[in-house]
């Protein structure tokens, strides 16, 4: 039976069809991913199905009676005075009433008489009493508390943080406590758009193991293509057709099976084309050749036939950046070496060791001052006194080899852009050295692409990159990474941020190096994009240094994976592990499982419930905000 269903939906805005006459089925428990290039309309879809946007005139969505949806934009909403706490629980509107008319009939019964509406016995109002304490109870009216614990410690919020008021959080932490709020209030409908974009690996781990573990129907817009793989069972896709127009595609399966359905059925539409596009020519000739003769009978006929011809449209050529990464020259056995290594800043942060790879350049071509020849140039600790030093971890002693791919990972603010400062050169570490190969050239994708020159333009950006670059040429290269016409002329500060991404990645292209280190590149950048650069790095014959929260990326290409993890006692460290992502990530759950064997089998207790605290009783609102913590005053004992 179908929850939601749209006919004929579309959507312009002025003289602008952005798309068409869209239709589409949904399912009570489908997982859907809707995706596509930027700009085709899939957010504009998603609240057209969430009544934030109407539809033009002619078309809808229906849903069934009595659905419940809910949305969660990219963006935070509007804040409001409420702590974190107290609008986890305004989620809860339904088990609020029913606690607070509990606490009502408990303050009745405390006194020796009729209840209050003089109708009923104490003792028919101790009944009714049971009958809602037992309802409260079956709708999880005791495990509030709990439920809000786990939601937003899922997402990223540490204990003690459920006190802030919202109007105290970034935009980030707002949008994450908005899905806190949306998933406490378990709608029949989510619908999601970018729910990880302020998610570390472990919170959107835990996202996809709650969704995969929900009963509604989802549909999500994300970048992240593991995490479909993971949430979703359908993709939707909107693309482009030839008049401009997007139209939807409909694909069973996660990400990854809906690339090899896609690839597949473009084969086939192909093909069928052709086909179709030869018997045209072969009909064609005959009635040219017969028109006129003996056969004018038959080719009329035949000519009839063809004009009936349904005929098939030219599948569409997707628009897509044309990503080659040349390796250059090829480098010594030996890349990276590091012995005793501290990472961290002092007083004088970012101004210790600068070469080629300084951060005011973004990209560095050339060959790193400690690597034209061999490996006896470590980057050391400076023998100025650093005052005040922080360190972040200490590093084991690694060993990164020609054409290995490692995928350092870890929370945000671990130090991973800092480690990628310290190996380039540009920060100088605390402690211990890191030594660079020999013949080395270094490329760097810096993840806010501070390298760039927001004064430029685009074309003027990527000619700093080589002083006898011709403007033909830099046309051309723009060309494949789908600047064009004016987009050349644009500048950098009114490019969107996977623009900004395009251009750092067209000046790679250039450097010519055999050692990429790259911090997240894959952020703003669309799908198609995504899937470019992932084929284009798989096939780079040089080595990589890959920060990333990307999973499907990080699985396609690490070879070892080095993870910043932060222990209980605060402290993080590094740890190693050769071999695949998906392998390291059962190799941690092994782990884990094993920890929690031991401590089950010690009789220690795997986890502690945590004390209620109450925090819900600072609300400023009363009856709304409050719910009681264990039960209502009147105990079962005191029924009986």
């Amino acid at each position: 039976m179908s929850v939601i269903t749209g006919t004929q939906v579309s959507k312009s805005f002025g003289a602008f069809d952005l798309f068409a006459d869209i239709n589409f089925s949904v399912a009570h428990g489908d997982k859907i991913a809707l995706v596509g290039a930027n700009g085709c309309g899939k957010t504009t879809l998603l609240t057209i199905i969430a009544g934030m946007q109407e539809p033009n005139i002619g078309g809808g969505v229906s849903f069934a009676r009595g659905t419940t949806r809910g949305y969660l934009s990219q963006t935070a909403e509007e804040s409001n005075e409420h702590t974190i706490w107290q609008e986890m629980q305004s989620a809860f509107a339904a088990l609020n009433a029913l606690a607070q008319k509990l606490q009502q009939m408990e303050q009745d019964m405390a006194v020796p008489s009729v209840d209050h509406d003089g109708t009923h016995s104490r003792a028919t109002l101790l009944e009714r009493y049971g009958t809602l304490q037992h309802e409260f109870e079956l709708k999880g009216g005791y495990e509030i508390d709990a439920r809000i614990r786990r939601v937003l410690g899922g997402l990223g919020f540490k204990p003690g943080e459920e006190l802030k008021p919202l109007s105290q959080l970034s935009g980030g932490q707002r949008v994450r406590a908005a899905l806190a709020k949306l998933l406490l209030q378990s709608p029949d409908v989510l619908l999601l758009d970018e729910p990880t974009n302020h998610l570390d690996r472990q919170g959107i781990e835990w996202l996809e193991g709650y969704l995969q573990d929900w009963v509604g129907t989802l549909i999500v817009v994300s970048h992240d293509r593991y995490f479909l793989d993971e949430a979703c069972d359908h993709v939707w896709e909107m693309g482009r057709r030839h008049d401009g127009m997007s139209y939807l595609e409909v694909y069973r399966g996660g990400y990854t099976d809906y690339v090899a359905q896609r690839s597949d059925r473009r084969e086939r539409q192909r093909k069928e084309f052709e086909a179709q596009q030869e018997v045209i020519t072969k009909e064609q000739e005959y009635i040219r050749r017969n028109i006129a003769g003996q056969n004018t009978s038959i080719a009329k006929g035949r000519q009839t036939r063809l004009n009936r011809m349904e005929r098939l449209e030219k599948p569409l050529e997707t628009r897509a950046m044309a990503l080659r990464l040349s390796s250059g020259p090829r480098s010594g056995n030996i890349v990276l070496e590091t012995d005793s290594l501290v990472i961290g800043y002092g007083e004088n942060k970012d101004k210790g060791m600068r070469g080629q790879g300084d951060e005011g350049h973004g990209l560095t071509s050339s060959p790193h001052p400690s690597t034209s020849s061999s490996p006896h140039h470590p980057i050391t600790t400076p023998s100025s006194t650093r005052k005040q030093p922080k360190p972040l971890f200490t590093v084991p002693n690694l060993q990164l080899l020609r054409t290995e791919r490692a995928a350092l990972i870890g929370a945000n603010g671990t130090g991973k852009t800092t480690f990628l400062k310290t190996v380039l050169g540009t920060l100088a570490p605390l402690g211990g050295k890191a030594r660079l190969g020999a013949s080395l050239r270094m490329g760097y994708f810096a993840q806010a692409h501070e390298g760039l020159n927001l004064s430029n333009t685009v074309l003027e950006e990527l000619m700093s990159a080589r002083e006898d670059m011709k403007m033909s040429e830099a046309r051309n290269i723009l060309g494949r990474f789908l600047f064009s016409g004016d987009d050349a002329f644009k500048k950098l500060e009114m490019l969107s941020g996977g623009e900004r991404g395009r251009v750092a990645l067209a000046k790679l292209t250039l450097q010519g190096a055999n050692f990429l280190l790259l911090d997240e590149p894959t952020n703003h950048l669309d799908i198609p994009s995504q899937e470019i650069l992932t084929e284009a790095l798989n096939n780079f014959e040089g080595t990589l240094l890959l920060v990333s929260h990307d999973r499907y990326l990080v699985a396609a290409l690490a070879t070892q994976i080095w993870s910043l993890e932060r222990a209980e006692g605060g402290q993080t460290h590094l740890s190693l592990f050769r071999g695949t992502y998906d392998a390291w990530v059962e190799d941690r759950l092994a782990r884990e499982a094993k920890v929690v064997e031991r401590k089950v089998g010690s009789g220690e207790r795997v986890a502690k419930v945590p004390k209620p605290t109450n925090p819900q009783t600072n609300s400023p609102s009363g009856a709304n905000a409050h719910l009681p913590n264990t039960s209502p005053a009147f105990s079962k004992n005191q029924e009986q």
